[in-house]
């Protein structure tokens, strides 16, 4: 855990940057001078900042931490340009993230947290267990440090790489404040899409904020006893209360909602599955998109095969439901969740 009693400056909304420098007696453009380094030039550290006066780049370095990446590998895939990053957090500890080119913009994928403590069963990112969250400037500056990287804009960011979102509420409720303030990157809401296994508390909670975000639950199965075998948290919400939550998160913020279904071969791709998918998917305002799993090692999970996939595909749409297949991108670098943490931290050991 990180013991740091120095406030996280990169974590600060512009009215408490101004309050800050205010108790600091500084003038309030500073804050503004302050905030524009981080969060549009992505100034890597105090040094950077040229038009701020030596004497508060010293007294901020005393008093706050500066939340600065380190890349510690970089992956691009020769399949489709997908680049996956690796980062060393001030602590020592290890995140990943995926950058992915498409046609309407880059988008980024990151994690929230170090590990995962959810226990799905198909997930590499929680094989080694839980560390601890990220904080907000962890969870920016991994946007950031891919946007100087590439030097591209990002334009969409989906938080769904490791970790639970709903399990680091608070910090993702701030990162997701200076991510669409106008005063930053400005990225819209609506190009913001937040996963989670199924908290369903977090899940109404979240609906109460009204955000225009898109949320993306896990489901992956389509009875309460398949999902327990696939999902521990199935073992603490039902289908039922879910599925509740999610006509609530739609009534309060008219946001459709994203049903994440990972395709295990044997397992969830039956033609009964696509029915009972159907039957939970038919009351909702949802768009289904169908993830073929990646194999891990740790685990005797397979892909579907591509015609079970498309008969899937096909039985959903003749009912009206509206699907896509994921398109599987850096399969060749490992692109799925934890996969690339998991091995270099076994290449260290």
């Amino acid at each position: 855990m990180i013991q740091e009693s120095r406030q996280d400056i990169k974590s600060f909304t512009l009215a408490e940057m101004k309050e800050q420098m205010q108790e600091l007696g500084e003038k309030s453009f500073r804050a503004k001078q302050l905030y524009e380094w981080m969060h549009v030039k992505l100034a890597r550290s105090y040094d950077e900042m040229t038009n701020l006066p030596n004497a508060l780049k010293e007294r901020c370095g005393e008093l706050f931490t500066y939340t600065s990446l380190e890349a510690v590998k970089i992956q691009e895939s020769k399949l489709d340009g997908t680049k996956k990053f690796l980062f060393r957090l001030a602590d020592g500890n290890l995140v990943e993230s995926v950058w992915m080119r498409y046609k309407h913009g880059n988008s980024v994928c990151i994690s929230s947290q170090v590990g995962c403590k959810m226990g799905c069963r198909f997930c590499a990112s929680t094989l080694d267990g839980w560390e601890r969250n990220l904080l907000p400037s962890e969870m920016l500056d991994q946007i950031y440090a891919i946007t100087r990287l590439t030097g591209e804009r990002v334009s969409n960011v989906v938080v769904m790489g490791t970790g639970e979102p709903m399990d680091n509420y608070e910090n993702l409720l701030r990162f997701l404040t200076l991510l669409t303030d106008e005063n930053g990157l400005h990225i819209s809401q609506r190009n913001i899409t937040v996963s989670t296994c199924g908290i369903v508390p977090k899940m109404r909670q979240l609906a109460e904020e009204k955000l225009q975000i898109t949320l993306a639950l896990s489901l992956h199965a389509t009875t309460d006893e398949k999902r327990r075998k696939l999902m521990p948290i199935a073992n603490r919400y039902s289908l039922d209360e879910l599925m509740e939550a999610c006509a609530y998160y739609f009534e309060q913020t008219g946001r459709r909602i994203t049903f994440e279904y990972s395709l295990v071969g044997g397992v969830n791709d039956t033609k009964e599955d696509a029915e009972e998918l159907i039957a939970l998917a038919r009351p909702l305002n949802c768009h289904i998109n169908l993830i073929p799993v990646n194999p891990i090692k740790e685990r005797d999970y397979v892909q579907s095969d591509k015609t079970a996939i498309e008969a899937f595909k096909n039985k959903l749409e003749k009912n009206r439901i509206n699907v896509t297949i994921r398109r599987e991108m850096g399969r060749d670098i490992d692109g799925a969740c934890g996969q690339l943490r998991r091995s270099h931290i076994a290449k260290q050991s």
